[in-house]
């Protein structure tokens, strides 16, 4: 795992008020990025369950932004068939307007960025930076067996919009990881292995962050409730 430096200096924009008033404490932000079948969504509703984070999926803003019958809606649609990037503007809108909506400071953005254009309208419109980037390393071979195998029902979920996805998550997220990288906010996890040996690899980045309050008791800890990054 590489190592994670301790939340970065305040350098949010002008709209950053709104995360951190006398009202609402400071949001405490992470992106949690992987390939599709990485993972991703499944390690955060652990560590949602586990440390109290809010969990938003850019992807199922999405997917419920088509079922709403929006202007937006049929746009989205197409461009997620044709395993593209929706434009950043409406993404960063919807998960702008559901930190907005939600009454925790606490945020797991799973599934984004997807794009360096991501990353900059996010920080411009939304006018703060990612504490922690968690990026879940898996190998192609294992994310299509995993992705083929999961029937959801999803109009993405086929051979064809997947390797798309792949070549798309490729060549515009690893901009974003080396970016974040070089700000020492990436803690890379080994996605390979069950459910359980994955999360055993991801508790102890979240057990060791400044003001995490633990919510699931039997998770081992030390003593303290509130816990100090030691990484």
């Amino acid at each position: 795992m590489e190592a994670v430096d301790g939340p970065a200096g305040d350098r949010r924009g002008e709209k950053a008020e709104a995360y951190d008033s006398p009202s609402r404490k400071k949001a405490f932000i992470t992106f949690v990025i992987g390939g599709p079948g990485s993972g991703k969504g499944t390690q955060c509703s652990k560590i949602s369950e586990a440390f109290g984070f809010a969990h938003l999926s850019a992807g199922d803003l999405l997917r419920k932004e088509i079922l709403s019958n929006s202007d937006n809606g049929v746009m989205i649609c197409n461009t997620i068939k044709e395993g593209q990037i929706v434009p950043s503007e409406i993404t960063v809108g919807l998960i702008q307007r559901a930190i907005e909506s939600t009454d925790t400071d606490k945020f797991l953005i799973d599934g984004f960025p997807r794009s360096y254009e991501n990353r900059i309208a996010f920080e411009k419109i939304v006018g703060v930076e990612p504490d922690l980037v968690l990026y879940f390393d898996c190998s192609e071979e294992e994310m299509v067996k995993r992705v083929l195998s999961r029937n959801q029902g999803r109009v993405d979920d086929n051979i064809e919009t997947l390797k798309k996805r792949l070549e798309v998550f490729n060549e515009f997220n690893v901009p974003v990881i080396n970016y974040y990288r070089g700000k020492g906010k990436v803690c890379k996890i080994d996605a390979v292995g069950t459910e359980e040996q994955v999360f055993e690899k991801v508790r102890p980045v979240f057990a060791n962050l400044r003001y995490v309050t633990v919510v699931d008791l039997s998770i081992r800890m030390p003593a303290s409730e509130e816990l100090f990054l030691s990484l």
